[in-house]
């Protein structure tokens, strides 16, 4: 399976938050950057191979189809990955049927470009203490995606049922976004679930201490005054962490990087 032209619609799932890396647009590299340059590495170096992503974080399903979904269209892909409504689910109040179906249009327009279309399902946060009084509402989300995909012949990534992502390792110090570990293996989760051959690996995941109480109870303060904290207060004063964000790839680019991950430090935002 190989892809030539391959754009990236969604939030800062896609964007690349949680995985820093100082020498790409955002300070980002995220799954979809691996993924494409695991695509890119399959053309060759004189392939003929464009990587767009337009992804931002912070952005709501109804902004990614609004300014989205015009450019993915117009740069003619062949495969087209699209992660939207986590920002949705999480508000106080949503009307889920009524969200799926303007996601239903939006995935029908892109099907009709005749390009290998990929969605997912949300993570199961029945493991998180922070996330669990929305479970039902991703279940639910979850259903209205399948049903979704299976109209439109689009593939589906079921990150619901990635059990590894229980583990807090796999996420960003913000218990937001993945980290680099997670992104790395989303990337592996895409390629694989597209039946492209690749070479990566999952990051070695560091031994994690056992916290005294005390430990633990400083650092869910320090989570709740340095990310919770700025996230209620950018959702009460309706402002989002994207307002002043551009798309990383707005238009088709080759990323010439080699495929083995650069080890940076974990970062939040």
């Amino acid at each position: 399976m190989s892809f030539q032209r391959y754009v990236a619609l969604g939030d800062s799932f896609t964007e690349g938050v949680g995985d820093p890396h100082p020498d790409r647009p955002n300070g980002l590299r995220g799954w979809a950057d691996r993924v494409a340059e695991a695509l890119a590495h399959r053309a060759g170096p004189t392939g003929d191979f464009g990587y767009a992503n337009l992804a931002i974080r912070g952005r709501k399903l109804h902004a990614i189809i609004d300014e989205q979904l015009d450019a993915a269209v117009a740069l003619e892909p062949d495969l087209v990955t699209v992660y939207a409504g986590a920002n949705d689910i999480l508000r106080p109040r949503v009307d889920l049927d009524a969200l799926a179906v303007d996601y239903d249009r939006a995935l029908g327009r892109l099907a009709a470009t005749g390009a290998r279309l990929l969605v997912w399902t949300a993570f199961d946060p029945g493991g998180s203490a922070i996330y669990r009084p929305v479970r039902g509402r991703f279940a639910l989300y979850n259903e209205l995606v399948r049903e979704s995909a299976d109209r439109h012949g689009a593939t589906v990534v079921d990150f619901w049922r990635l059990r590894e992502y229980r583990d807090w390792r796999y996420w960003d110090e913000d218990r937001m976004h993945m980290g680099p570990a997670g992104h790395q293996r989303m990337a592996i989760e895409v390629l694989d679930t597209l039946g492209v051959e690749h070479g990566l690996e999952p990051l070695p995941l560091h031994d994690l201490a056992t916290p005294s109480r005390r430990e633990q109870l400083r650092g869910n303060l320090d989570w709740a005054r340095d990310s919770a904290l700025p996230w209620v207060h950018r959702r009460l004063t309706g402002r989002s962490s994207g307002d002043t964000v551009t798309p990383r790839y707005p238009t088709l680019a080759r990323l010439a990087v080699p495929l083995s991950p650069r080890p940076v430090s974990p970062g939040g935002d």
